[in-house]
C-alpha cells in the first residue's frame, strides 16, 4: 500500500508533467476494462488484489463495473489515498481543455466528406499521443467503443459514489458545458448561413431567423444560470433553456428542408455531410442542456458518456460513414432509374408486341456492331487502342438504338430493378398501415410486376436474338456470293466457337458483364443527378452566350432534350466504353477478364456459322455455344438486376418481412399460370 501511495503522490505532484497524469489515467481505465491478468500501473493492482472478491449475485455484472466498485472501496478505506487521487484529478482538469470533448468530438474540422475520410484514415493509421491538452484527442486513448456497454451498466449507487469522488476535483463543470454549448451554437450558426445550406432551405422556415437567434438564446442561458450550482436551475434559466430548445427545433426543421430540395434538384455528398454535421451539433447541444439543467446531473453525465462512446465507434469506421452519406445519392440514382425502368416493363399484349419490335430493331443494330467488331480486330491494334475503338463501336451502336427508341435486352434489368424495389416499398407500407389484407393485395400486385418484368426480359432477348444472328449470317452469305469469301473467315470462327462455349470461362465473363451493366446504370443515375444539381438544363436554355449562338427556341429545345436523355446517353456511352476498355485494363494488371454480352455473342455465333457452313449445326460444339449464349443472357440479366435491386432496397431502407408470403404467392402463380411469365394473358390475373 505504501508503494501505491508513493506512486500516486509522484504522479499527482506539481513537478510531474501533464502527460504522465494522462498515461496514468489511460492505464487505470485499461485496468478497469480487462480481467485480472492485466497489471495495474505503478503498483495499484497490489492494493486492490485483496479487495477483488466477487460478492454474491455479481456474476452478471460487467467486470469493469465490479473493478470500479473495488477501487472505490479501497479509496473509502484510505482517506489519504483518496485525497491524492482527487489531487491528481484536479490537476488533470486544470490542465486539460475539456470543452473540446463536448463541442468538437465526433465532428469534422472540414465541411467536406473527402476531408473527413482523410482524417479518419489518418486516425486509424497514425498513433495518438497522450501529450495533449485536448480532451477530445485524449478521449480516443482513454476509452474504446465497447466501453459503452459497461459504462451504461453502472448502477446508480456506484454512480453516486463515483460522483462524490470526482465532483470535488472538477470545479465549474457547468461553465465547461456552457462553453461547449457556445462553441456548438457558433458552429450551427455558421452552417445555417453557409450558402450551400441556406440557399436550399425552405424560405418559410427562415422567416423567424432561427439561426440568428441562436447566439442570443445561448448567451441568455449562460447569464441566467449560476456557475457554481451543482444541480438544477432557477426558473429564469429554465425559461431561457426552453427558448433555446425552441430555436434549436426551428433550426432543425429548416435544416431538414434541405433534404427535400436535394431530392428534387440533385444531391451533393458534401452538402449531405455538412447537413449531417449541423444536425449532429444540434443534438449534442440538447444533450449538454440535459446535463446542465438536470436536478441530478449524474445520470445525465452517464448518458452523455455513453453517447460519446457511440460517437467514438462511428468515427473509427469508414463503411458506415460512406453508407450514410451516399445513401441519399444512391436513392436518387435508384429513383431516376426507376422512372426510366417503367418504360421497360410491359403489362399488356400491345406493349409486349411493341417490346418485341423495339428489341428486334436493337438486334439489327447490334448485328452491324458485331461485323464492325471483327473489322476492328483485323486491324491488329494494340490492346488499349483496340479496346478504345471497340468501346467507341459499342457506345455509338447503343446510342443509335436509344435514339431510334429501340432497346437492347441487357439494358433492362438495372433500370427495372429500382421500379421493383418501389413495389416492395409499397408492400412494407401496406403491412405497417393496413394490416394483412392490404399487405396481401400489395403482394399480389408485386407478383404481377414480377411476371411482367420476366416476360419483358424474355421479349427483349427474343427480339434481339431474332434479328442479330440471322442478319450477321445473311451478311456472311452475301459476302460469299459477291466476293467469294465470307467477311469473317474460318480462323476467326474457330476462335468464336472456342470463346463462347458454355464449357469454357464464358459463364464467369457473362456474370462480370452483368456487373458492368449495373455499373453503367449507376453512372447514368449519377450523371443525371450531376446534370440536375448544377442546373445545366436551365443554363442551356437561358445562358446569354448559348442563346446567342443557338437562338432562344433551339436552346430551349436542346435543354429539354438533354434533360430528358442525359441518363440514357450516359448509360449507353459508359456501357460501351466499359465493355471495350475494362478487359485490356484488367489484362494490364494480370487479370484475365473478358466480357460476354448475349446479343453480341449471338451475332458472333451467326458469323461463325456463316464462315464454317451449315454443317456446323450437326456438331456438338455449335450447340454448346448455343447453350453458352443462353446462359450468358441469363447471367447478364440476373447479375445486373440483383445488384441494382440490392442498391435500390438499401437506398429506400426497405426491409420486407413478408418474404414467405411473396414466395408462396410466386409459387402459386407459377403452378396456375406459368405462361404468364412468357406471354401476357388476355385478362388481368
Amino acid at each position: 500500500m505504501t508503494a501505491l501511495i508513493n506512486a500516486v503522490e509522484a504522479t499527482a505532484s506539481t513537478s510531474a508533467p501533464p502527460v504522465e497524469r494522462h498515461v496514468w489515467l489511460v492505464r487505470l481505465i485499461e485496468w478497469l476494462r480487462h480481467a485480472p491478468r492485466t497489471a495495474l500501473p505503478t503498483g495499484l493492482a497490489t492494493g486492490l488484489a485483496n479487495n477483488e472478491t466477487s460478492p454474491a449475485g455479481e456474476s452478471k455484472t460487467p467486470w469493469p463495473v465490479r473493478r470500479l466498485r473495488h477501487l472505490l472501496n479501497l479509496l473509502d478505506k484510505q482517506p489519504e489515498l483518496q485525497a491524492h487521487v482527487q489531487a491528481l484529478l484536479t490537476a488533470f482538469w486544470t490542465d486539460i481543455d475539456a470543452a473540446s470533448l463536448f463541442a468538437d468530438f465526433g465532428f469534422g474540422n472540414r465541411q467536406s466528406l473527402a476531408g473527413e475520410i482523410i482524417q479518419r484514415i489518418q486516425r486509424r493509421c497514425l498513433p495518438g499521443t497522450p501529450e495533449t491538452a485536448d480532451l477530445a484527442a485524449l478521449f480516443a486513448l482513454l476509452f474504446e467503443p465497447d466501453d459503452s456497454d459497461w459504462v451504461a451498466a453502472i448502477d446508480s449507487a456506484t454512480l453516486a459514489r463515483l460522483a462524490a469522488l470526482v465532483a470535488p476535483a472538477t470545479p465549474a463543470w457547468q461553465a465547461t458545458l456552457l462553453e461547449a454549448i457556445t462553441i456548438l451554437v457558433s458552429a450551427v450558426h455558421a452552417s445555417g448561413y453557409s450558402p450551400a445550406l441556406r440557399q436550399r432551405m425552405d424560405p418559410a422556415l427562415l422567416l423567424d431567423e432561427p439561426f440568428r437567434q441562436l447566439n442570443r438564446a445561448a448567451d441568455s442561458l449562460r447569464e441566467s444560470l449560476p456557475q457554481d450550482k451543482l444541480g438544477g436551475a432557477p426558473e429564469a434559466a429554465l425559461r431561457d433553456a426552453a427558448y433555446l430548445r425552441a430555436v434549436l427545433d426551428s433550426a432543425r426543421r429548416a435544416a431538414a428542408s434541405v433534404t427535400e430540395h436535394l431530392e428534387q434538384f440533385g444531391v451533393s455528398v458534401n452538402i449531405v455531410f455538412e447537413l449531417d454535421q449541423l444536425q449532429g451539433r444540434i443534438g449534442r447541444i440538447e444533450s449538454l442542456l440535459d446535463c446542465v439543467l438536470a436536478p441530478d446531473p449524474v445520470p445525465e453525465w452517464q448518458r452523455l458518456l455513453v453517447e460519446l462512446l457511440a460517437t467514438l465507434r462511428q468515427t473509427q469506421g469508414l463503411r458506415a460513414l460512406l453508407r450514410q452519406h451516399y445513401s441519399l445519392l444512391a436513392r436518387q440514382v435508384a429513383e431516376r432509374n426507376a422512372e426510366s425502368g417503367e418504360h421497360y416493363i410491359t403489362s399488356t399484349r400491345a406493349e409486349y408486341r411493341d417490346m418485341l419490335r423495339r428489341a428486334a430493331g436493337g438486334g439489327a443494330v447490334i448485328a452491324g456492331t458485331t461485323l464492325l467488331k471483327f473489322a476492328l480486330a483485323a486491324l491488329g491494334l494494340s490492346a488499349f487502342w483496340g479496346g478504345f475503338f471497340a468501346g467507341t463501336n459499342y457506345a455509338i451502336s447503343f446510342l443509335i438504338v436509344m435514339l431510334l427508341h429501340w432497346t437492347v435486352a441487357t439494358k433492362q434489368p438495372a433500370m427495372t430493378a429500382p421500379a421493383m424495389a418501389a413495389s416492395l416499398g409499397e408492400i412494407t407500407k401496406a403491412q405497417g398501415a393496413g394490416g394483412s389484407a392490404d399487405g396481401q393485395v400489395q403482394v399480389e400486385a408485386f407478383i404481377d410486376r414480377v411476371a411482367q418484368l420476366i416476360r419483358s426480359q424474355v421479349a427483349g432477348i427474343a427480339g434481339n436474338l431474332a434479328l442479330c444472328a440471322p442478319l450477321v449470317l445473311l451478311a456472311q452469305w452475301l459476302a460469299r456470293k459477291l466476293f467469294g469469301a465470307p467477311l469473317i473467315g474460318p480462323a476467326e470462327a474457330e476462335h468464336v466457337l472456342h470463346s463462347i462455349t458454355v464449357l469454357g470461362p464464358s459463364p464467369l465473363f457473362a456474370a462480370f458483364t452483368g456487373v458492368l451493366l449495373f455499373a453503367s446504370s449507376l453512372l447514368a443515375g449519377w450523371a443525371e443527378n450531376w446534370f440536375v444539381f448544377h442546373r445545366l438544363d436551365s443554363a442551356m436554355a437561358w445562358n446569354p452566350r448559348i442563346v446567342a449562338r443557338l437562338g432562344a427556341a433551339r436552346a430551349r429545345r436542346w435543354a429539354a432534350w438533354w434533360r430528358l436523355n442525359v441518363s440514357g446517353v450516359a448509360s449507353n456511352v459508359s456501357l460501351g466504353f466499359l465493355l471495350g476498355l475494362v478487359p485490356p485494363v484488367a489484362a494490364f494488371f494480370g487479370l484475365p477478364l473478358d466480357v460476354r454480352h448475349v446479343t453480341l455473342s449471338s451475332g458472333q455465333l451467326g458469323a461463325a456459322a456463316g464462315a464454317l457452313g451449315f454443317d456446323l449445326l450437326t456438331q456438338p460444339v455449335f450447340w454448346w455455344c448455343v447453350a453458352g449464349v443462353l446462359l450468358t443472357g441469363v447471367l447478364n440479366l440476373t447479375v445486373s438486376f440483383w445488384l441494382a435491386f440490392k442498391v435500390a432496397l438499401r437506398s429506400r431502407g426497405v426491409q420486407v418481412k413478408a418474404r414467405h408470403r411473396i414466395g408462396a404467392a410466386l409459387r402459386q402463380r407459377l403452378l396456375k399460370h406459368p405462361l404468364s411469365f412468357v406471354w401476357p394473358p388476355r385478362q388481368p390475373l
